[in-house]
């Protein structure tokens, strides 16, 4: 399982946000895409190696270029009442991968960082790549793409279900399931968004069937987060970590965050 979660982080680092980064239409964040590179790959490597020093270090590394994104996204100028949906999203995107740096190091290190196990550490780590930088860059992008209430609710809905169930990490396993049921309502509007355009304003075949499998994907495993928040709440069966990883996992590395990016890249799409 653990080396499962590894090459998906390693997909997050390497090919996710990068992309994410291109989309971004503003000259300022030039620097935190010259720099993204660096960390990234010092982060990768440390994924590979034994608990210790010399993982530690090279995750740190990751964590001072999450922080340059960090520095951009503070310097982001304020935007009209009219893109604040937008910009909560872009902002999460932004500020995912430095909370996903500071479980990589603690992890990395052995430590247990808040008294979670290293085990949550290390999920944490992927979570804040594709739910936290991935969905909420999407959910921003489908504000310029098909404006409207939908998309704005969308923008908002992502970035306040992940904010939920990251305090559910430190509260009640039933705040993490309300967090999980706006995150999931969040992205069932994102997928039914992304599957219209791709239907009706795509001409690209190909990059249509990437941005409507990504969606059609996306809705898919947004049923099995649910279910594990559900079981993990009321002590209902549900699957085990090894299994959300191995289905809801790789279906939001792969079929959502990689295909989508990829597929909004040849768009020429921006946020």
């Amino acid at each position: 399982m653990w080396a499962l979660v590894n090459v998906l982080v390693t997909v997050g680092m390497l090919v996710v946000v990068p992309a994410g980064l291109r989309m971004l239409d503003d000259p300022a964040a030039n620097l935190a895409r010259r720099v993204w590179p660096y960390g990234a790959v010092a982060g990768a490597v440390s994924l590979w190696l034994p608990r210790g020093d010399i993982a530690t270090a090279l995750a740190t590394g990751y964590a001072v270029t999450a922080a340059v994104l960090c520095a951009y996204a503070i310097s982001r100028p304020t935007r009209p009442r009219s893109q604040w949906p937008a910009e909560a999203a872009v902002l999460t995107a932004l500020i995912g991968p430095a909370i996903a740096a500071s479980a990589l190091v603690a992890e990395r290190s052995g430590y247990h960082l808040f008294g979670f196990e290293l085990g949550v550490l290390s999920l944490t780590v992927a979570h804040f790549h594709f739910a936290g930088f991935a969905a909420a860059l999407i959910a921003a992008l489908q504000t310029r793409i098909r404006p409207g209430t939908a998309a704005d609710a969308a923008a908002l809905t992502v970035p306040t279900g992940t904010m939920i169930v990251f305090l559910g990490y430190f509260t009640a396993e039933w705040v993490e399931l309300a967090g999980a049921l706006v995150l999931t309502a969040g992205m069932w509007t994102v997928g039914a968004l992304v599957w219209t355009h791709a239907r009706t304003s795509v001409p690209d075949r190909l990059t249509a069937v990437l941005l409507g499998g990504s969606a059609v994907v996306l809705a898919a495993s947004m049923i099995l987060a649910v279910s594990w928040a559900l079981g993990e709440a009321t002590g209902l069966p549900h699957p085990s970590l090894a299994w959300m990883a191995a289905t809801h996992g790789v279906a939001n590395a792969l079929g959502f965050a990689v295909c989508g990016m990829v597929g909004w890249r040849r768009a020429g799409a921006m946020v």
